[in-house]
């Protein structure tokens, strides 16, 4: 039981005192578990885990597409809010016909979300490029 609290603690400390890079990571990371987890789910014959995973990643995706400000991100920002809205649009799908391929086809897209964001914060961290 303590170990269970202080786990919560700890887990909501880290949310309160994240900054907004740090959100954007978790939620980013959270939409790729949760996506991974719906597809286990799937293959497992878990209609109601699937359904809760997957619509636990909509939402993240939904938060993002919120949350993000086209009109001072310009084209870059319209290219994004095109993905998010790609990404929900496909859980959806995957989540209505439980479709395993559906979410083999979006769990990529997700992670590459993922990564460019990490890299993102990387770089504005550092200053600079590592990759090139």
């Amino acid at each position: 039981m303590y170990t269970a609290n202080a786990y919560n603690i700890y887990k909501n400390n880290s949310i309160n005192f994240a900054s907004k890079d740090q959100l954007l990571l978790m939620l980013v990371d959270g939409g790729d578990r949760f996506a991974k987890m719906g597809k286990q789910a799937i293959l497992d014959k878990d209609i109601k885990k699937a359904h809760e995973n997957i619509v636990k990643a909509e939402n993240i995706f939904y938060e993002l597409m919120a949350t993000l400000d086209v009109s001072k991100a310009g084209k870059w920002g319209k290219s994004l809010m095109a993905v998010y809205d790609f990404i929900v649009r496909r859980l959806t799908d995957a989540n209505l016909k439980k479709d395993a391929a559906i979410m083999d086809e979006v769990i990529p897209i997700i992670e590459n979300v993922k990564d460019t964001w990490e890299q993102a914060y990387k770089i504005s961290k550092t200053g600079k490029n590592n990759s090139q």
